[in-house]
Protein backbone atom coordinates (compact mmCIF):
# COMPACT_ATOMS: atom_id res chain seq x y z
CA UNK A 1 0.00 0.00 0.00
CA UNK A 2 1.49 3.49 -1.22
CA UNK A 3 0.93 6.54 1.31
CA UNK A 4 -0.19 9.98 -0.29
CA UNK A 5 1.89 12.95 0.55
CA UNK A 6 0.73 16.17 0.70
CA UNK A 7 1.98 19.54 1.42
CA UNK A 8 0.41 21.83 3.70
CA UNK A 9 -0.76 23.80 0.63
CA UNK A 10 -2.36 21.33 -1.47
CA UNK A 11 -4.19 20.07 1.69
CA UNK A 12 -5.22 23.75 1.97
CA UNK A 13 -6.42 23.78 -1.43
CA UNK A 14 -8.44 20.69 -0.83
CA UNK A 15 -10.70 22.58 2.30
CA UNK A 16 -10.89 25.67 0.50
CA UNK A 17 -11.53 24.89 -2.82
CA UNK A 18 -15.17 24.87 -2.51
CA UNK A 19 -14.92 28.47 -0.30
CA UNK A 20 -16.04 31.54 -2.04
CA UNK A 21 -15.13 35.15 -0.99
CA UNK A 22 -18.88 36.59 -0.80
CA UNK A 23 -20.30 33.53 1.17
CA UNK A 24 -17.12 33.79 3.60
CA UNK A 25 -18.02 37.48 4.25
CA UNK A 26 -21.75 36.58 4.81
CA UNK A 27 -20.82 34.30 7.08
CA UNK A 28 -18.29 36.55 9.16
CA UNK A 29 -21.53 39.34 9.10
CA UNK A 30 -23.82 36.40 10.61
CA UNK A 31 -21.12 35.43 13.25
CA UNK A 32 -20.86 39.16 14.19
CA UNK A 33 -24.70 39.88 13.82
CA UNK A 34 -25.17 37.43 16.55
CA UNK A 35 -22.88 38.85 19.12
CA UNK A 36 -25.15 41.06 21.60
CA UNK A 37 -22.99 43.85 21.56
CA UNK A 38 -22.85 44.49 18.04
CA UNK A 39 -24.48 47.21 15.67
CA UNK A 40 -23.81 47.74 11.80
CA UNK A 41 -23.59 51.35 10.38
CA UNK A 42 -23.46 52.53 7.02
CA UNK A 43 -25.03 53.43 3.59
CA UNK A 44 -27.22 50.42 2.09
CA UNK A 45 -26.95 48.28 4.46
CA UNK A 46 -31.04 47.34 5.56
CA UNK A 47 -31.89 47.80 1.45
CA UNK A 48 -29.89 46.83 -1.74
CA UNK A 49 -27.38 49.11 -2.93
CA UNK A 50 -23.93 48.17 -3.53
CA UNK A 51 -21.72 45.52 -3.41
CA UNK A 52 -21.85 45.29 0.53
CA UNK A 53 -24.82 45.56 1.33
CA UNK A 54 -25.49 42.32 -0.79
CA UNK A 55 -23.15 40.84 2.14
CA UNK A 56 -25.82 41.67 4.96
CA UNK A 57 -28.46 39.33 4.61
CA UNK A 58 -28.16 37.59 7.61
CA UNK A 59 -27.74 40.56 9.94
CA UNK A 60 -30.77 41.06 11.75
CA UNK A 61 -32.24 44.17 10.64
CA UNK A 62 -32.65 45.35 13.97
CA UNK A 63 -28.61 45.57 14.40
CA UNK A 64 -28.62 47.19 11.31
CA UNK A 65 -28.62 51.51 11.31
CA UNK A 66 -28.97 52.74 7.59
CA UNK A 67 -26.93 56.58 7.64
CA UNK A 68 -27.53 59.18 4.88
CA UNK A 69 -23.68 59.99 3.28
CA UNK A 70 -21.71 61.59 5.67
CA UNK A 71 -18.44 59.39 6.06
CA UNK A 72 -16.42 61.35 9.35
CA UNK A 73 -19.82 61.54 10.96
CA UNK A 74 -20.41 58.09 10.55
CA UNK A 75 -16.76 57.74 12.39
CA UNK A 76 -17.48 60.07 14.73
CA UNK A 77 -20.57 58.06 15.24
CA UNK A 78 -19.29 54.32 15.68
CA UNK A 79 -16.08 55.72 17.89
CA UNK A 80 -18.24 57.11 19.87
CA UNK A 81 -20.75 54.08 20.20
CA UNK A 82 -17.33 51.72 20.82
CA UNK A 83 -16.53 54.29 23.66
CA UNK A 84 -19.83 53.17 24.97
CA UNK A 85 -19.90 49.42 24.89
CA UNK A 86 -20.89 48.80 21.29
CA UNK A 87 -18.66 46.60 18.71
CA UNK A 88 -19.82 48.67 15.48
CA UNK A 89 -19.11 46.86 12.52
CA UNK A 90 -19.15 49.95 10.27
CA UNK A 91 -19.49 49.98 6.25
CA UNK A 92 -18.12 52.12 3.28
CA UNK A 93 -19.20 50.74 -0.02
CA UNK A 94 -16.17 52.58 -2.06
CA UNK A 95 -12.39 53.29 -0.43
CA UNK A 96 -11.96 56.18 -2.13
CA UNK A 97 -15.20 57.57 0.21
CA UNK A 98 -14.14 56.36 3.44
CA UNK A 99 -10.56 58.62 2.96
CA UNK A 100 -13.54 60.98 3.85
CA UNK A 101 -13.24 60.15 7.11
CA UNK A 102 -9.96 60.38 7.29
CA UNK A 103 -9.83 63.39 10.36
CA UNK A 104 -11.93 61.02 12.42
CA UNK A 105 -9.43 57.89 11.69
CA UNK A 106 -6.59 59.16 12.15
CA UNK A 107 -6.71 62.22 14.76
CA UNK A 108 -9.30 60.57 16.93
CA UNK A 109 -10.41 56.82 16.67
CA UNK A 110 -6.08 55.80 16.08
CA UNK A 111 -4.83 58.37 18.96
CA UNK A 112 -8.08 58.08 21.68
CA UNK A 113 -5.70 55.10 23.58
CA UNK A 114 -2.86 57.68 23.59
CA UNK A 115 -4.93 61.05 24.48
CA UNK A 116 -6.17 59.24 27.31
CA UNK A 117 -3.08 57.36 28.52
CA UNK A 118 -4.69 54.08 27.53
CA UNK A 119 -7.87 54.32 29.56
CA UNK A 120 -9.98 54.73 26.81
CA UNK A 121 -9.98 51.79 24.28
CA UNK A 122 -12.82 51.81 21.51
CA UNK A 123 -13.30 48.90 19.23
CA UNK A 124 -14.49 49.78 15.76
CA UNK A 125 -14.30 46.89 13.02
CA UNK A 126 -14.56 49.32 9.73
CA UNK A 127 -15.37 47.68 6.39
CA UNK A 128 -14.09 49.40 3.16
CA UNK A 129 -14.48 47.98 -0.71
CA UNK A 130 -12.31 48.34 -3.35
CA UNK A 131 -14.70 49.34 -6.03
CA UNK A 132 -14.70 46.71 -9.06
CA UNK A 133 -13.06 46.74 -12.54
CA UNK A 134 -15.00 43.94 -14.22
CA UNK A 135 -16.78 43.04 -16.09
CA UNK A 136 -17.34 47.20 -16.02
CA UNK A 137 -15.00 49.69 -14.27
CA UNK A 138 -16.63 51.62 -11.85
CA UNK A 139 -14.17 54.49 -12.59
CA UNK A 140 -10.99 55.95 -11.63
CA UNK A 141 -12.67 57.44 -8.59
CA UNK A 142 -14.30 54.27 -7.11
CA UNK A 143 -11.67 51.46 -7.88
CA UNK A 144 -8.55 52.75 -5.66
CA UNK A 145 -6.72 51.00 -2.92
CA UNK A 146 -5.36 53.10 -0.11
CA UNK A 147 -4.37 50.16 1.87
CA UNK A 148 -0.60 51.05 2.05
CA UNK A 149 -1.47 54.67 3.15
CA UNK A 150 -3.31 53.64 5.64
CA UNK A 151 -1.07 51.00 6.59
CA UNK A 152 1.65 53.96 7.02
CA UNK A 153 -0.93 56.30 8.33
CA UNK A 154 -2.16 54.62 11.40
CA UNK A 155 -0.31 53.48 14.60
CA UNK A 156 -3.25 51.71 16.80
CA UNK A 157 -5.43 50.69 14.05
CA UNK A 158 -4.74 46.86 12.26
CA UNK A 159 -5.20 46.91 8.50
CA UNK A 160 -5.98 43.95 7.10
CA UNK A 161 -6.27 43.54 3.33
CA UNK A 162 -8.69 40.41 2.40
CA UNK A 163 -7.41 38.41 -0.92
CA UNK A 164 -8.42 35.07 -0.14
CA UNK A 165 -11.81 33.40 0.75
CA UNK A 166 -9.94 31.40 3.56
CA UNK A 167 -8.76 34.97 5.71
CA UNK A 168 -11.83 36.25 5.59
CA UNK A 169 -13.38 34.64 8.72
CA UNK A 170 -10.24 34.70 10.56
CA UNK A 171 -10.01 38.17 10.11
CA UNK A 172 -13.20 39.17 11.05
CA UNK A 173 -12.66 37.08 14.15
CA UNK A 174 -9.57 38.14 15.11
CA UNK A 175 -11.06 41.79 14.73
CA UNK A 176 -13.93 41.24 16.84
CA UNK A 177 -11.85 39.40 19.62
CA UNK A 178 -8.95 42.02 19.24
CA UNK A 179 -8.78 44.92 22.14
CA UNK A 180 -8.43 47.31 19.48
CA UNK A 181 -9.68 48.45 15.67
CA UNK A 182 -9.56 46.79 12.94
CA UNK A 183 -9.59 48.33 9.52
CA UNK A 184 -10.61 45.38 7.00
CA UNK A 185 -10.36 46.03 3.35
CA UNK A 186 -12.05 43.69 1.15
CA UNK A 187 -12.38 43.52 -2.73
CA UNK A 188 -15.64 43.46 -3.93
CA UNK A 189 -14.11 42.42 -7.30
CA UNK A 190 -13.62 39.28 -5.30
CA UNK A 191 -17.27 38.68 -4.47
CA UNK A 192 -18.24 36.96 -7.90
CA UNK A 193 -14.68 35.40 -8.55
CA UNK A 194 -13.01 33.73 -5.83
Amino acid sequence: MKCLTLTMAQVNGLIFRNMKYKEEIIRAMEWLGKKPNTVFTGQAIGTSGHAISTTMEKVPQDKRVELPVFEETQLGMATGMALTGWVPITCYPRFDFFILSLNQLVNHLDKIQDMSKGDMKPKVIIRVAVGSKVPFSAGPQHTQNHTEAMRKMLTEIEVVELIEPEEIFPAFQKAYNSKKSTLIIEHSEYYGSK
